[in-house]
């Protein structure tokens, strides 16, 4: 198994455990879990594919990432039948699949040849489009859309490191302390309440 391989199998598994855990406080039967935990697993992944020309996608042609989401979920249930999660559990996943599949979204596009600014954009789609379509399924309104949250910024700005760092020092150093930095900003941001500037026009009123 590649380090790429190991990460990304471990990205899903994140990501499946975080939208398990988004159905479960929805109250979703068992399938509604299973296809939240699918969507937010590989929907990051399938849409950096698609835009790659990369065929067949990554969970089409290797099918243990589906097994690993799926026993990621069902494992999920599990332990939530007799401990009850955290409410913060689900972001806190959703931060480390984030920079887990960021930064290797970032090195497959790397792989297919792309330069640095293609790596940031795939590599924060295939970090943050799982997550979004989890949300979005669950009638919330998407982590990356709320106002002030750093979300994406986390993922651009972990990536931008893993590059820049580069031709300092081994990429395996460089992507795992790209990711430390992705995990860093989310969380910073879930338990500190870090936030961006908000943008808003003179004399609008605020609606939120």
């Amino acid at each position: 198994m590649t380090l790429l391989h190991g990460i990304e199998l471990l990205g899903v598994a994140v990501f499946a455990i975080s939208g398990a855990l988004a159905a479960g406080r929805r109250h979703f039967d068992l399938l509604g879990v299973v296809v939240i935990a699918l969507v937010t697993a590989t929907g990051g992944g399938t849409l950096r594919d698609v835009l790659l020309d990369r065929h067949p996608v990554f969970w089409i042609a290797d099918t243990t990432y589906v097994y690993v989401s799926l026993l990621a979920a069902l494992l999920t249930v599990v332990y939530a039948r007799y401990r009850h999660p955290p409410g913060r559990q689900i972001l806190i996943a959703d931060a480390l699949g984030l920079a887990l599949f960021s930064i290797g979204g970032a090195q497959i596009a790397e792989h297919a040849g792309h330069g640095g600014i293609v790596a940031v954009i795939m590599g924060t789609l295939t970090g943050a489009a799982g997550g979004v379509l989890r949300d979005m399924m669950c009638a919330e309104v998407p982590l990356i859309l709320r106002r002030g949250r750093i979300y994406a910024t986390a993922a651009i700005v972990g990536i931008a490191f893993y590059l820049l760092l580069q031709p300092f020092i081994d990429r395996t150093y460089a992507a795992l302390l790209g990711m430390a930095g992705i995990a860093a900003l989310r969380l910073g941001a879930i338990f500190w309440n870090w936030t961006l500037p908000v943008f808003s026009l003179p004399g609008d009123k605020d609606e939120h």
